[in-house]
């Protein structure tokens, strides 16, 4: 698919969706191309005189294949995180171009903040009407969508923190279902652990693209407040990858936490095992003499040998549950 962006005075952006047939406006600002087919990307590259990159070339993690000036054209390729809502996000390459006052945007997944940018850029006077504002205004957008993700991916990890932590109450039955918990605590950790670690991935390819657009708009003539922008952009970046590394701590540690409390739990079933076996181990001694079967065993013929034998197995299994109990081992 192929969008056109053109500026419309008094009312912002409009957004247009293009035919085959359809020829590029000669006042489109922006053209969105979203899982472009051959035919789109030539009818692009003779409209601006550039090359569309393939999927594979973005796949590149070469800088210099992802970050290059050609032919008066800036390229820039950003990793972005996609599906970020789902059990499953991905990061999918986006590759801006700059030319001849326009931008174009190749990409084959669909990010949020692309969708939320084109609602926003509808209104009237909330970004720049050149393709290096509306450049500006979507590296802003996907940052702000970046911080959403990160806060409430945070405000999920403090709630298993909370749950992790928590204070138990209601003796057996809470420690039982605690146990019953763990396991989807650990799976919960481990998608805000990949979450995160996506997210963060993402920031830094997008710092990469404003570093080079820093050192590109020092040949360019562009307005000295969107250098300022951008530089501004990139310490909200930089704040940003230094929280989404404080998240990714965070995770570790109650990973860490949470491994200790099974442990613990593994601990104390073992404990109960080891107590079980020396309590009914001088029981099964009595069993095991007085089941011999010897002809001058004094007890053989006493009326009352049987019920004082069930006597000692019961007196040798209380006195050890008693001494763990005094000791504190229970």
């Amino acid at each position: 698919m192929m969008y056109a962006v053109t500026a419309v005075p008094s009312a912002g952006l409009e957004r247009h969706l293009l035919s085959d047939a359809q020829p590029i406006p000669a006042d489109a600002l922006w053209i969105d191309l979203v899982e472009p087919t051959r035919a789109e990307d030539v009818k692009v590259e003779a409209f601006l005189g550039i090359a569309i990159p393939t999927r594979e070339e973005m796949l590149d993690i070469e800088p210099s294949e992802i970050m290059y000036q050609e032919d008066g054209a800036l390229y820039m390729t950003a990793r972005l995180l996609c599906r970020s809502e789902t059990d499953e996000p991905v990061l999918s390459g986006v590759t801006f171009i700059l030319k001849a006052g326009r931008l174009v945007t190749v990409r084959y997944e669909d990010p949020r903040a692309f969708a939320m940018f084109a609602q926003r850029a509808s209104r009237p006077g909330t970004c720049g009407v050149t393709a290096e504002g509306i450049m500006a205004g979507l590296v802003d957008t996907i940052i702000d969508r970046a911080a959403d993700v990160l806060q409430i991916t945070g405000e999920r990890i403090d709630a298993h923190s909370r749950a992790i932590f928590a204070p138990s109450r209601g003796g057996k039955k809470a420690g039982r279902r605690h146990r019953t918990e763990y396991r989807a605590t650990l799976e919960a950790l481990g998608r805000f652990g990949d979450l995160i670690s996506k997210q963060r991935e993402s920031l830094v390819s997008l710092e990469r693209v404003l570093l080079f657009l820093t050192v590109a708009y020092r040949t360019i003539r562009v307005p000295p407040e969107l250098r300022e922008n951008v530089r501004t952009t990139l310490r909200d970046l930089q704040s940003l990858e230094e929280h989404a590394t404080f998240q990714s701590s965070k995770i570790q540690f109650l990973l860490e936490a949470t491994l200790g409390l099974v442990n613990l739990e593994q601990n104390n079933i073992i404990k109960l095992f080891s107590v079980v076996s020396v309590v009914f181990m001088p029981p099964t001694l009595i069993a095991s003499i007085y089941g011999m079967n010897f002809k001058l065993m004094p007890e053989l013929d006493w009326t009352l040998g049987y019920p004082m034998a069930l006597v000692m197995m019961v007196v040798a299994a209380v006195l050890p549950y008693l001494l763990f109990r005094w000791k504190g081992w229970l």
